[in-house]
């Protein structure tokens, strides 16, 4: 199909923070037009509501959109963030997803032997709703943890009242609080109820295990969580995609281990393509295409293909590109490629502008080249 070019006057600014999240996204701005375009013509109109009333509540309710939460109820946005930031808040709130406890159980399958005698810390994980700290709980004893440490975001849409567990866990607030819970001790035979999930009252029972409120909100950057991190072994979590870069690069600066879930378009992000390329980090085992589930909070709109609701009544939607990052050893990173291809250069073309020959499809990786490749994203599979 041929195209026309066409001119038109956009706010600078405007231009360079769209442009920003479409790099992100992997699209270009001309692509992030055309998609537009096709959306008004599939909804006869502007493919969003524009409502002043709308706009007024959002603005007068200041835990609206100054701290959307992603995983769990925990890790927000910048603290830096204001009421007027609507776009920001938007984008953020595409980031609450909470993960499948067969994702998790299929992919820490993998590392078991690498949890033994460790302190697993779930930074972005409401103990109440976090299917993270459900597995990890189920799985204490068989792992053989020496710790288990969640922490949640105060300002999350779907972090769990306590009202239903009396002050015996927690004295009820009138603001929104987060806490912290600790779990040294798992009874088997006691804390699982005849549905499989976990008993909360019976778990922080147990001598040794306990939940308490923060002094700070729980954002995963806050002085608490970074202590809490730094006392760690592992971390296990599902971080918000639009602070995937700033959580990679904390815990590269803590040395620490991690087990993480992230878009597949982060390879390309500066702070994590250099950790591809000196081998600190790696693709996990379980996801390699295709999208995934997740579930959302229950305002959440399910306007997408393949979006639903399950037979529990629990929202979800499909996200395309997601994959595990991880620095965890597995058997998987150490099989050969099995490659085929015989290199020429007449099949090998060079970029223009690098010294480097351009392979299309990892399927055709020569095995006779030891020079500098570029290869599709799907070489990471």
């Amino acid at each position: 199909m041929s195209q026309t070019p066409t001119t038109i006057r956009i706010d600078p600014q405007l231009k360079n923070e769209a442009c920003d999240i479409y790099k992100e996204l992997g699209i270009s701005f001309s692509a992030a037009v055309s998609a537009f375009l096709k959306a008004t013509i599939r909804a006869q109109g502007l493919p969003f509501e524009m409502k002043l009333n709308d706009a007024a509540e959002a603005t007068t309710d200041s835990s609206s959109f100054s701290n959307w939460p992603n995983e769990k109820g925990q890790c927000s946005s910048s603290s830096k963030a204001n009421n007027s930031s609507l776009n920001q808040a938007g984008k953020e709130k595409k980031d609450e997803f909470y993960t499948q406890y067969s994702d998790i159980e299929i992919e820490v399958e993998n590392y078991r032997d690498q949890f033994e005698n460790k302190t697993v810390f779930c930074n972005c994980d409401d103990p109440f709703e976090s299917n993270f700290f459900r597995y990890f709980i189920h799985n204490f004893n068989s792992l053989k943890l020496k710790k288990l440490i969640a922490t949640c975001y105060a300002h999350s849409s779907r972090k769990s009242t306590l009202s239903c567990f009396g002050d015996f866990l927690l004295p009820q607030t009138d603001h929104p609080v987060a806490y912290k819970a600790v779990v040294t001790l798992v009874d088997d035979g006691l804390i699982e109820t005849e549905s499989g999930d976990v008993d909360l009252v019976r778990l922080f029972q147990i001598p040794g295990n306990s939940i308490e409120i923060l002094n700070g909100d729980g954002d995963f950057r806050s002085p608490e969580s970074v202590n809490l991190l730094e006392a760690s072994d592992i971390i296990v979590t599902n971080p918000p995609f639009s602070l995937f870069r700033e959580f990679i690069s904390q815990l590269t600066r803590f040395n620490k281990d991690f087990l993480i879930i992230g878009n597949i378009n982060a390879i390309t992000y500066k702070e994590v393509f250099p950790l591809i390329r000196e081998n600190k980090v790696w693709l996990g085992a379980s996801i390699h295409s295709g999208d995934r589930k997740f579930f959302v909070p229950d305002d959440y709109p399910l306007n997408a293909a393949g979006c639903g609701i399950d037979e529990n009544g629990q929202r979800f939607i499909r996200v395309k590109g997601v994959r595990w990052f991880t620095n965890l050893d597995m058997p998987q990173r150490h099989e050969r490629l099995p490659l085929k291809e015989e290199f020429s250069e007449e099949n090998y073309p060079k970029y223009e502008n690098y010294d480097a020959v351009n392979v299309s499809r990892t399927a055709n990786i020569p095995f006779n080249y030891d020079g500098v490749m570029g290869v599709p994203i799907t070489f990471f599979r």
